[in-house]
This record gives structure tokens, C-alpha cells and sequence, in this order.
């Protein structure tokens, strides 16, 4: 056994004493000969410059400037070498072999590996067994998983589970038996590990050639799925991932100190299980951490580069998408290495058409990836979740809930924490505090979204200091008019491109939705005239997203929302757009009959019309349209009644909140900025609590009830100072 040398510490010298360094002669500084070697190329005259400023001196190269050198003699206990053979047993000096004289074993006794058969057995070789049965003419021993052998005994005094040793003394391969006979070792004995020895095969070259054959693999493991059954290990090399089933008692996980993560070697027969490649292990061990390094470089540089997104174009031609696009393919690129490196896919998105658009699409892109990558037949259900949130950013209550189920998969489960992606939500200072909480357990964030964040220097936001990957507009000079439906689906477009085409509807309806209007808005609601949706059908489908979202809740409603949205059966959509569109226009015809003829209106001096109402006390609660939505609606039949041209806000409160609307032409005529007027307030009145936002024409405030007043009245005067 090498060992360092301890007197040396491995140098392979001592040091005895110091003398003068000879070469600057104890100065510490560079000699003549040195100084020359130094100005080699340099001129004459820089030279004696340099001579002449005492301030700058050339460290001596051979002392590094200390002035002395150390007097170093040959380690005698290592002869130079900085190690030496050492005896396993006793520890003493040895010159050659594992063993002194003394303590030399007599015999060697082979200890086989699982996956070691019949042809690694020698006649005449002790091995250690286990016994397997026993009968009245002798007992069965196993040797590995696939080596018995028939120690013959009369009347055998051993019982099943006893370890013991035997010598091999006949070998009968043509019929698979093995002849044993009670060990001979009686004095000292050396246990030697005999490995089967498999050349390595990589993932990514086993195929239906391989059936029934042993190979050895080695890679990482990225999920460990406990079943009724075998323990099923996912592992994954530079080339490609495959699943090792471990087999003991039902339910019971195999090779417990495995975990999600580790560099192992797993040996085994290749067999089919559900049309896909699986060994059947018969061991699985973690590489030490010397011989996992290489191959975890190896995997990671592998994984980086297949979860490279395909080159595709944009469904159309935006200059703002085009700024974008670094950004977009940093984001795709994070979703597809989530979806290799076994890691489960949180979907955040606020609760109206155009983040569910955006949910939707991801999920589309997402799920085919999921189920290739796993041999789970519930993999789209156990490494994908996608949940609304109401509030148009990320909530404390949603990240509570969020963390706790990650933690919790951790622990049960095996799973790697998760890739969080926020959609339509993430990028304003009300994230911050839900991303802080999640950046603490260092949970990758990719956040996709077309709400204003705030003062943008040099590309950056507040929001940047806890995301990993931000997708917005507004970092490359755009605006809010390019939703993060639209955002979303030239995501999915990148993510899989062979699901794009169901999809390129759903920026259309995330624009109406959203009442975006720009060029790149009207260019999706061309598209999706090509699959037959004019306007006003997209707008019946944004109004009946809204308006199950609202009965929804917290669950991302798959199948239904699906059939809303077009991308399941046909004729049960259009059955289902009619009734919730039927029911929804008389729900909303219930609320404004109670709004309207309580709507306080009045033009201002600078020629806005400012139209105030008490959602509280003039509108039904706890039903379709919410505070949000009938503020929405009712401002939309001020604008009907006026004309888009004209400058009009309308305002919705209740005891601690209020709901803003305004036309575009505000924004355009007094560059009206919702996000900016809350800033000044919560400024202005810090004793309220204000906080909100949301995009320059439309959002809400909240603040402290007993200030209300204040803080209405406060809202009111900077509308009445638009334009001064």
C-alpha cells in the first residue's frame, strides 16, 4: 500500500539549514547578468534609466527576492521518493507486494462480483458464498447473482443466510452446474474483490443488438423512482439516458446510498420494458470522487449542448423580437437542460387569457420532451406543473406553496429541486420578495413576462438580481403591446417546434384578451385567421378563458381549458364557447345594470374623462365579473359611448383597493404611466402602504383601508395634473 511520507510531506527532501543566496549575492535583488537577461530586446538607454530609479528593483529569480536559499538533503526515510510501501496489515515498511513477512497470508479467498458468471470461476480457487437452501444430500451456495454451485454433505448442519467458504472442484459448463467442497483455509487468508470485467458501453450506442447482453454503463443519475416493484434508477451519459431497474423485495428501494446526482457504474442485461431499453442491474455502485469528475464534465458539456433549441424563425417579423432573441434562447435552452437533467417543471402564470395562453403554450412544448425523457408513463404529471396565480405577479402564498411541495418531492421522492418559469407575472418590484425566498434554496428562475419593471439601465431591472433568465420587452426599448402569450408561444417554438403549428392561434386570443394593440398584435390575429378565428371569435375565446378562470381558481383546469382554447375536439369547442359565452354576456349584463347608473363621470380641464365607481357597494360580489373585470367592462362601455380617440380612466374601488383602466390615447397625449403615478403616492403617502401596478394602462393599487380617502383623492389630482 503507498503511503506519503510524512517526514518529507511528500517532497522528497529535507531542509537542514539557509545559506546566502550566490547568485544576487544575499541581496534579494537581480545581478547584472540577470538585469541583461531581464532588458534583453530593450534598449541601452531605458536600461540605465531603469539603473538609476533606486524605487524600482527586480526581484532575484532564483531566491525570489528573500535573499537566501534553503540547503535541502535527500529524505532518507523515502529515499527521494516522497512515498513508500507500507504493509496493509501491520503498517511496516515494505520494499515490494501488499504484505511484510510476517503478516503475509497463506491463502486467497475470491469474493465474486453480482455480475460475474460461471466463466470467472477457476477450479481448485476458494471462494466466499452464501447458502441458498439446504437439502439432505448438501446445500446450494451462491456465489454472485448468477454463479450456484452444490457443496454435497449429508445431513448439513447450516441454515439459509449463513456465509461460509468453498473450494470450486468441478465446473460443468455445458449444463450450468458447479461442484463445490468445504474450504481448506485454516490460518491467515486474504478476501480479494473479483470484478467481472465488462468493457464500457455508452447509452447512446445500445439498441435491440444488445438484447440479453451484459453491458456496464456509466453516468449520472437525474431521478430514482420508487414502484410497487423494482427500484427504476434513470441515468444519463455524454450520449444519452436510459433506466436501470434494481430488483429485491417489492417496494423496497434498492441501494439506498445511491442518490440523485451521484456518478455510478452499473452493470447489467439490456432488456425491452414498455417499448423502451432498460437494464435489469445487477449492481450499482458510486464511482469515487477521483474517477466522477471527468465524466461529470463530460455529461454536463453533453447535456449543454443537446439542450441547444433548433434554429427557428419568428411566426413575425418584429424588431423587438429580433432584440430579443438572446434572451428567448437562453430561456429555451434552460427549459430543455431541466427536461435532461431529470429536474420537474414549475409553471407560474397569472389567471386571464393571456397568461393562460402563455401557461398553455409551454405546457404543449414541454409534455412531448417530458415523456420521451422518462420510461414513466405518469412523467408529464410527476415533472410538469403548471398553476395559475391570480394576482398579476409572484405571491407570497404562491412561493410558500411552491417551495414546500419542492422540498417535500426532495425528500420523499429523490427529485432534483425544480426550474420555476413565470409567466405574465415575475418582472416587476413585486416579485422581488417571493424570488428572494426561492434564490435562498438556489432554484433556477426563468421569467417570460410584458409587465413594466420598472427603470431600465444598461438591459437591467430590479428583478435581475434573483432570475436566472428574463424574457420582457421593455429590456430591448419595447412595451407591454407584445403579450407574454405571444412571448410564450415563440418560446414553445423553440422549446419543440413540432407543436408550433396547434398553437399559433393562442397569441391572437392573448392580444384581444389583453386589448393589446400594435403591429405585432395585429400580425398575430392574422395568423390566426389563417385557423379560421376572426376577432370576434378570438374575443369570445379570451372572455370564456376569463370567465372559467374565474371558477378555476387555483387549478390550471387542463382538459377544459384545452377545449376553450381550440386545441382539443372541434365540435365540443364550438358547443362550449357558445354556452359559456351565452351565460357570461348575461352575468355581465346583470353587473353593469347595477355599475352604470352609479358611475360618477366628469371631464376634467385637461380634457380627460374621469369615471369613478364603488365596486363595494354598487356591484353583485363573489361572482363572474370579479372587481377587476367589471371595472374592465364597464370602462370598455365608456369608450364604446365616447370613442378610443378620446382621453378616458376609469377607476374602480373598495375599502383597500382600486382597479385602473385607461385608453391609449392617455398614454400617448400625457404619457400616462400607472406604475409611475403608484411610485409617487406610496412616496408621498408612506403611512398608506400603497403598492401595485401592472402595465402603463391598466392595473390596481392597494393601501391601508383607514387611508383610503387620502390616497383616492391623492390618485384623483394626478389625474386632474396630466398635462401641466
Amino acid at each position: 500500500m503507498i503511503k506519503k511520507c510524512l517526514e518529507c510531506k511528500g517532497n522528497g527532501y529535507t531542509v537542514t539549514s539557509y545559506k546566502a543566496c550566490e547568485s544576487c549575492h544575499g541581496t534579494g535583488v537581480k545581478s547584472e547578468v540577470d538585469l541583461k537577461k531581464h532588458f534583453k530586446g530593450v534598449s541601452s538607454n531605458a536600461v540605465k534609466r531603469f539603473e538609476l530609479d533606486e524605487e524600482q528593483e527586480v526581484p532575484c529569480s532564483v531566491c525570489n527576492g528573500k535573499g537566501e536559499v534553503e540547503v535541502r538533503e535527500t529524505c532518507a526515510p523515502c529515499k527521494g521518493k516522497g512515498e513508500y510501501n507500507v504493509c496493509k496489515k501491520c503498517g511496516k515498511p515494505v520494499e515490494t507486494g501488499d504484505y511484510c513477512p510476517d503478516c503475509q497470508p497463506k491463502d486467497v479467498v475470491y469474493r465474486l462480483h453480482p455480475a460475474c458468471d460461471i466463466d470467472d470461476l477457476e477450479i481448485g480457487s476458494e471462494y466466499k458464498g452464501k447458502i441458498t437452501r439446504v437439502e439432505n444430500y448438501g446445500v446450494f451456495v451462491s456465489l454472485s447473482k448468477k454463479v450456484f454451485g452444490l457443496l454435497r454433505l449429508r445431513n448439513p448442519n447450516y441454515s439459509v443466510g449463513e456465509e461460509l467458504f468453498v473450494k470450486v472442484m468441478e465446473i460443468k459448463r455445458a449444463r450450468g452446474e458447479v461442484d463445490l467442497s468445504p474450504s481448506t483455509i485454516k490460518g491467515s487468508y486474504e478476501i480479494i474483490n473479483l470484478r467481472k470485467n465488462v468493457s464500457r458501453t455508452k447509452i447512446g450506442d445500445i439498441d435491440k443488438r444488445f438484447m440479453g447482453k451484459t453491458v456496464r454503463i456509466v453516468g449520472e443519475v437525474v431521478q430514482i423512482q420508487q414502484t410497487s416493484g423494482p427500484t427504476i434508477f434513470t441515468i444519463t451519459d455524454e450520449t444519452s439516458t436510459t433506466w436501470a431497474a434494481a430488483f429485491d423485495e417489492p417496494g423496497v428501494r434498492v441501494y439506498p446510498h445511491i442518490n440523485t446526482g451521484d456518478i455510478v457504474e452499473v452493470l447489467g442485461e439490456v432488456n425491452l420494458h414498455g417499448g423502451k431499453i432498460q437494464i435489469e442491474s445487477e449492481s450499482i455502485d458510486s464511482l469515487k470522487e477521483e474517477d466522477s469528475v471527468e465524466m461529470r464534465k463530460l455529461i454536463d458539456e453533453a447535456i449543454d449542448e443537446r439542450a441547444e433549441p433548433e434554429e427557428t424563425e419568428f411566426l413575425i417579423e418584429s424588431e423587438t423580437l429580433n432584440k430579443l432573441r438572446p434572451m428567448m434562447h437562453n430561456a429555451a435552452k434552460a427549459i430543455r437542460r431541466a427536461i435532461l437533467d431529470g429536474r420537474s417543471i414549475l409553471v407560474r402564470h397569472h389567471a386571464d387569457a393571456d397568461g393562460i395562453c402563455a401557461g398553455v403554450a409551454i405546457e404543449k412544448a414541454v409534455v412531448p420532451l417530458l415523456k420521451e425523457a422518462n420510461n414513466n408513463s405518469d412523467a408529464e404529471w410527476h415533472y410538469f406543473k403548471r398553476a395559475p396565480s391570480k394576482a398579476p405577479f409572484y405571491e407570497f402564498e404562491d412561493v410558500v406553496k411552491d417551495l414546500s411541495f419542492a422540498l417535500e418531492d426532495v425528500e420523499r421522492h429523490g427529485q432534483k429541486l425544480p426550474l420555476i418559469v413565470l409567466l405574465d407575472n415575475g418582472s416587476t418590484e413585486e416579485d422581488i420578495l417571493a424570488l428572494l425566498k426561492v434564490k435562498i434554496y438556489d432554484i433556477e428562475v426563468v421569467v417570460c413576462d410584458h409587465h413594466f419593471p420598472g427603470e431600465v439601465v444598461d438591459g437591467r431591472v430590479a428583478v435581475d438580481d434573483y432570475v436566472d433568465v428574463h424574457v420582457n420587452p421593455y429590456l430591448v426599448g419595447g412595451d407591454s403591446n407584445i403579450t407574454a402569450g405571444a412571448l410564450a408561444v415563440e418560446l414553445a417554438n423553440m422549446i419543440n417546434p413540432e407543436v408550433t403549428d396547434r398553437l399559433i392561434h393562442l397569441p391572437g386570443i392573448a392580444a384581444v384578451g389583453d386589448h393589446a394593440s400594435s403591429a405585432e398584435a395585429d400580425k398575430y390575429i392574422e395568423i390566426a385567421a389563417t385557423k379560421g378565428y376572426n376577432r370576434e371569435d378570438l374575443e369570445k375565446v379570451a372572455s370564456c378563458v376569463d370567465f372559467e378562470a374565474f371558477y378555476l381558481r387555483f387549478m390550471n383546469g387542463r382538459g377544459i381549458i384545452d377545449t376553450i382554447l381550440g386545441l382539443g375536439n372541434q365540435e365540443k369547442h364550438s358547443k362550449l364557447i357558445e354556452a359559456l359565452y351565452n351565460e357570461l354576456n348575461k352575468r355581465v349584463d346583470t353587473q353593469l345594470r347595477a355599475a352604470l347608473p352609479n358611475l360618477k363621470s366628469q371631464t376634467l380641464p385637461n380634457g380627460v374623462i374621469f369615471n369613478v365607481l364603488d365596486v363595494e357597494k354598487y356591484a353583485h360580489k363573489f361572482t363572474f365579473p370579479a372587481p377587476g373585470k367589471t371595472c374592465g367592462y364597464v370602462h370598455d362601455s365608456v369608450v364604446q359611448a365616447n370613442g378610443e380617440e378620446k382621453p378616458i380612466i376609469t377607476l374602480a374601488y373598495g375599502p383597500d383597493f382600486s382597479v385602473i383602466r385607461a385608453t391609449d390615447a392617455v398614454n400617448e397625449m400625457f404619457g400616462f404611466n400607472l406604475n409611475e403615478i403608484v411610485s409617487k403616492l406610496a412616496i408621498e403617502i408612506p403611512e398608506a402602504g400603497i403598492d401595485g401596478g401592472g402595465h402603463e394602462c391598466a392595473g390596481s393599487l392597494k393601501f391601508v383601508e383607514g387611508l383610503s380617502k387620502d390616497v383616492l383623492a391623492a390618485f384623483a389630482r394626478e389625474v386632474g395634473d396630466l398635462g401641466k
